[in-house]
């Protein structure tokens, strides 16, 4: 297949220009004003459009295998596609856990099947699993990952010999949700004092403090530096843990690096009485304050990636009371939008969306071919309209969980066509059921 896209404004490291783009089966395979339009199958007349990289999300849960009746493979990653991101990086605390290799390439099988977006898994680690860690290919697995506090299920890594061996022992990326589990585990009681077992949601912030969070995130800094680990610090949710990171040199070159989430970008702890559970996270949305520098570290490249966190729960488990509700929720479908709003409002460049959001994932996890805008690079190609917009409502929600915490919200951008291995994967408001995702490949040495 050739299809050839006319006319757009190309974003891409740090520019914006006007160019055509012919699409080869499943290459870009020229970039260039007023290329032929002979022997081409499609032509996409971009006017006033937006060209950017396909999204790369480096952390979601699609909750296959095990967790299916909240999502799965196949119902998020086609939410994934509508929102433009076309790569995803799923984490191992489905059920079973993915801590050996054998579960691991089973989620890999479930993928090459079901999903409509580019994929990888990271393989688990726990407290007694380090043979099997170490056997995690580093070519076709995105990295490990660490549960510093228990978020989810039995995969905390609380034994401090373990985590240094860990740390010691691997040179690919360990991927870390850091929250002190003492410091929780104290706070909650101290909650339960006071409010016995109707602890209003309000408490969240302060039950999953800034403390939790920088006494854990600070830990695991500190174990980098000593050890020499690759680590990759996701969900940072305080301004405190924002000094931990530095920009004075190129991504390239960092050893530690952070992400944050489009949540924690939109909400804060005054959100909670209108929103509830349904922005109950894990690390909890915090104050102002915290909302703020959480900017100003991404603005200045101390925090390297935007991602999601994408994990959804149906309306009934989030109905609950706050203790037994769930934390996470579902942001595929809608992140570039909140991102591409937050450009409307003067607040982030588009420059500066596609370097957290494509061109950092890329590089900061050795992405062979993705990211990028370039001549030879995978065709994973997402096209914005600056000019048009929608209302996100129960009625144009993908996820299998059927509900969003930003419904309600006007975007005043839309996402008109996405590109999964040169293939048009969503236009026309809606998803192909041809399924091209591949399996994430990274310029590591095996």
């Amino acid at each position: 297949m050739k299809i050839l896209i006319k006319n757009a404004k190309i974003v891409n490291e740090n520019q914006i220009f006007e160019s055509d783009l012919l699409i080869e089966n499943d290459l870009i395979s020229k970039i260039g004003e007023n290329l032929a339009e002979e022997n081409v199958d499609q032509i996409i007349d971009a006017t006033g459009k937006y060209l950017l990289p396909g999204i790369i999300d480096d952390q979601v849960h699609f909750r296959e295998p095990g967790l299916t009746w909240k999502g799965d493979i196949e119902s998020e990653s086609r939410a994934a596609i509508a929102g433009g991101i076309t790569s995803f990086m799923e984490q191992p605390n489905t059920v079973p856990n993915a801590v050996t290799q054998e579960l691991l390439e089973e989620k890999y099988k479930i993928a090459a099947e079901k999903s409509f977006a580019n994929y990888s898994f990271m393989m688990g680690g726990t407290n007694d699993n380090l043979e099997e860690v170490l056997k995690t290919n580093p070519r076709n697995v995105a990295g490990i990952k660490l549960f510093l506090g228990s978020s989810t299920g039995n995969m905390l890594v609380d034994n401090p010999e373990t985590l240094e061996k860990i740390f010691s022992s691997t040179k690919m990326l360990i991927a870390v949700h850091c929250e002190d589990e003492a410091t929780i585990r104290k706070n909650t009681e101290l909650a339960k004092e006071k409010y016995d077992e109707e602890i209003p949601v309000n408490q969240h912030h302060l039950i999953r403090s800034e403390e939790a969070c920088y006494i854990s995130s600070s830990k695991a800094v500190e174990l980098a530096k000593k050890t020499g680990a690759r680590l990759h610090i996701f969900h940072l949710s305080t301004a405190k843990e924002t000094e931990l990171f530095r920009n004075d040199i190129q991504l390239k070159d960092k050893k530690i690096t952070a992400e944050v989430c489009v949540h924690h970008l939109t909400f804060t702890n005054e959100d909670y009485e209108t929103k509830g559970n349904f922005i109950k996270w894990n690390p909890a949305v915090k104050t102002q304050k915290d909302k703020d520098g959480l900017w100003e570290a991404l603005l200045d490249d101390r925090i390297d990636i935007i991602a999601t966190d994408h994990a959804p729960h149906t309306l009934e488990e989030k109905s609950q009371t706050y203790l037994k509700a769930p934390s996470g929720g579902p942001l595929v479908q809608h992140a570039l939008n909140v991102m591409l709003e937050n450009f409307k409002n003067g607040k982030i460049s588009l420059e500066k969306i596609v370097q957290k959001m494509c061109h950092n994932p890329a590089i900061l996890f050795e992405i062979e071919k993705r990211g990028f805008i370039k001549e030879g690079f995978k065709a994973d190609l997402v096209l914005v309209d600056l000019n048009d917009g929608y209302t996100v409502s129960k009625e144009n929600i993908l996820y299998k969980c059927g509900w969003s915490p930003l419904e309600g919200m006007e975007f005043h951008s839309k996402i008109t066509h996405t590109f999964v291995n040169g293939f048009l994967a969503f236009s026309g408001g809606k998803v192909s059921e041809e399924k091209h995702g591949e399996r994430l490949l990274f310029d590591r040495l095996a």
